[in-house]
C-alpha cells in the first residue's frame, strides 16, 4: 500500500505531493494530460519557436509563496525574471499609472492628489510580506496570526469591496488602477473582499515583484516535478481517473480537481451541491512581428498591462461577465513576457496574450472587441500579428477539466464563497469520506500559481495520518492488554 496518491499535476497537486514526500511518505501522482502543469504550462500555440503560456503567465504570488520559498526549486531550473515595470495601466492620452517595485514609485505615477493616499494605504505593510503572506495563505486551523496587528489592519481595510477602496482616491487614474487590480478576482467591484485582492496584488509587486519564469510557466511545474522525483515520488501522466477504485490502495488520496470532479470520482454525492462556478475568460495568444506599440512609454517596459481607462468601464465589463451579458468594451489583462525573456520567441519577434472576462460557458467570439480595445492604447497592433490562438470558455474547459465552464478560478468569488471555499468546514481540504482530500484552487487560499492550497492540504493529510496511526496504536495496545 502506498502512503498517498495525488490526482492532478497542477501546481497544487505537485506541491502537495512534494510536501508529503518531504515528510517521508511514499507518493504516487496521476495526471490525465501528457505532461504535468495544469494551469502552469508552456506550449507552441501559434507558430514554431513562439512559446506561450496557455493560462497563467505572471506570478506575483508564486515568487512570494511561502510554500515555493521553502523548496529548492532553483536547483531544478526555476528562475524568476523581473520586468523593469511590474504592471502598467495606460490611458488614451498616452500616460499611464504604474504599479512599481516600490510604494513611492506607484504613488508618484498617480499624481499629487492621490500619491499620499496610496502611501498611507500600502506603506504600513512594506517590508512585512513574509508575515502577511504566511497569515493570509495559511490553513484555517493554524492558530494566531504571525503578525496580529497587520493582519487585523489589513483585514479591516480589505474586507470592504474595491468600490469602497476606490472612493479613497480623488482622480480617475488611481481609481482605475485599483479597479484593474481587483479585476483579477473576476467579480463585481461591489463584492466584499475585492479590496483585499487589489491590496494583495499591489503589495506583492512592491515586495516581491510580478515576475515570469524563464522559458515559461512550465518551468515552475517542471521544477516541482523534478523535486518530487528526487524525493522518490512517482509521476504517471496520460492517466484519467474516473473512479477511486481505479487507483492503487493508499492511506490517503489527494485531488487537485474541481469539487464537482472529486464528488463524482469519490462517490461523494451532493457534498458540494451549493458550490458555484464563476465567469470565464476569452483568451488570445499572439505571435507578433515586433513589440506592442503602446503609446504610453511605461507600458513598453511592463511585464503586465491592464487595459481599461476608467473605474466605470472596468466595473461594467466585470459586471457584464458576472451577470451573463456579452462583452462590449472589455477590460483586458495582458502579458508580454518577451519584454524580459526573449527566449520565448525567435529573434526580434514577441509573444503576447490578452484575456477578457466573459460569462460562464459563453460561446461567443470576443476577438474583434478585444483587438479594438488594444488598438486604443497601441495603434497599429493588428499590423504586427503573425498568428493568433483563440481560446474561449469551452476550449479552456476542454484543456483543463478544473475550469468548469471556463472558470479559471475554479469557483466564483462571490459572497461567503470568497473565503469559505469549497464549503463551510473546520478543515476545508478534508471530505466526508475519510482519507480523501481536496487540494485545488477551490480550497483556501484560492486561485493562483502559489502552491499554497496543495501545501495546506498536505498538512491536513499529515495530521490525519498521525491521528490514524495513534488510534491504531491505541487499539493494538488495548487488544494486547485484553489478550493477556
Amino acid at each position: 500500500m502506498v502512503d498517498a496518491v495525488v490526482v492532478g499535476a497542477g501546481p497544487n497537486g505537485l506541491t502537495a505531493a512534494v510536501e508529503l514526500a518531504r515528510a517521508g511518505l511514499s507518493v504516487q501522482l496521476y495526471e490525465a494530460a501528457g505532461t504535468v502543469g495544469g494551469g502552469a504550462r508552456t506550449e507552441e500555440l501559434t507558430l514554431p519557436g513562439f512559446r506561450h503560456d496557455p493560462c497563467s503567465a505572471v506570478h506575483p504570488f508564486g515568487v512570494g509563496s511561502p510554500a515555493f520559498g521553502a523548496l529548492p526549486l532553483a536547483r531544478h531550473g526555476l528562475e524568476w525574471l523581473h520586468p523593469e515595470v511590474p504592471m502598467a495601466h495606460p490611458f488614451p492620452d498616452g500616460t499611464a499609472a504604474v504599479l512599481g517595485r516600490t510604494v513611492g514609485e506607484t504613488a508618484a505615477s498617480l499624481g499629487p492628489r492621490d500619491a499620499g493616499t496610496y502611501r498611507r494605504l500600502l506603506a504600513p505593510y512594506a517590508g512585512h510580506w513574509d508575515a502577511i503572506a504566511e497569515d493570509f495563505f495559511r490553513p484555517p486551523w493554524a492558530g494566531l496570526p504571525r503578525d496580529p496587528y497587520r493582519f487585523v489592519r489589513f483585514g479591516l481595510t480589505g474586507t470592504p469591496p474595491a468600490a469602497a477602496l476606490a472612493l479613497r482616491f480623488r482622480d480617475p487614474k488611481a481609481r482605475a488602477l485599483i479597479a484593474g487590480l481587483a479585476g483579477h478576482a473576476i467579480s463585481r467591484l461591489t463584492e466584499p473582499f475585492t479590496g483585499a485582492m487589489a491590496m494583495m496584488f499591489a503589495l506583492a509587486a512592491h515586495e516581491r515583484g510580478w515576475p515570469v519564469a524563464r522559458g515559461g510557466s512550465q518551468a515552475i511545474s517542471d521544477a516541482l516535478a523534478g523535486l518530487l522525483t528526487e524525493l522518490g515520488g512517482e509521476i504517471r501522466t496520460g492517466f484519467t481517473v474516473r473512479k477511486l477504485d481505479e487507483l492503487p490502495p493508499a492511506r490517503a488520496y489527494v485531488f487537485d480537481t474541481s469539487p464537482t470532479a472529486l464528488a463524482r470520482i469519490a462517490s461523494l454525492g451532493d457534498a458540494y451541491r451549493g458550490y458555484r462556478y464563476g465567469p470565464s475568460v476569452f483568451k488570445i495568444d499572439y505571435a507578433l512581428d515586433g513589440p506592442v506599440p503602446w503609446t504610453a512609454p511605461q507600458a513598453r517596459r511592463a511585464g503586465t498591462v491592464h487595459l481599461g481607462p476608467s473605474y466605470t468601464e472596468i466595473g461594467d465589463a466585470l459586471s457584464r461577465a458576472v451577470t451573463g451579458r456579452a462583452p462590449q468594451t472589455p477590460f483586458l489583462i495582458t502579458s508580454q513576457p518577451t519584454v524580459v525573456d526573449p527566449s520565448r520567441a525567435p529573434a526580434g519577434k514577441h509573444v503576447f496574450w490578452a484575456y477578457a472576462h466573459v460569462p460562464h460557458d459563453w460561446h461567443g467570439d470576443a476577438t474583434d472587441a478585444m483587438e479594438r480595445q488594444i488598438e486604443r492604447f497601441a495603434p497599429g497592433f493588428r499590423d504586427l500579428v503573425l498568428a493568433r490562438a483563440v481560446t474561449g470558455p469551452a476550449a479552456l474547459a476542454a484543456r483543463n477539466a478544473n475550469y468548469v465552464g471556463g472558470d479559471i478560478a475554479c469557483g466564483a468569488f462571490a459572497g461567503l464563497q470568497t473565503v469559505l471555499r469549497p464549503r463551510l468546514a473546520a478543515i476545508p481540504y478534508a471530505t466526508r469520506r475519510p482519507g480523501v482530500f481536496l487540494c485545488s484552487s477551490a480550497t483556501p487560499p484560492g486561485p493562483g500559481v502559489h502552491g499554497m492550497s496543495g501545501h495546506n492540504a498536505a498538512k491536513a493529510v499529515l495530521r490525519h495520518l498521525r491521528r490514524s496511526a495513534a488510534r491504531t496504536a491505541k487499539a493494538d495496545r488495548q487488544t494486547a492488554s485484553s489478550s493477556r
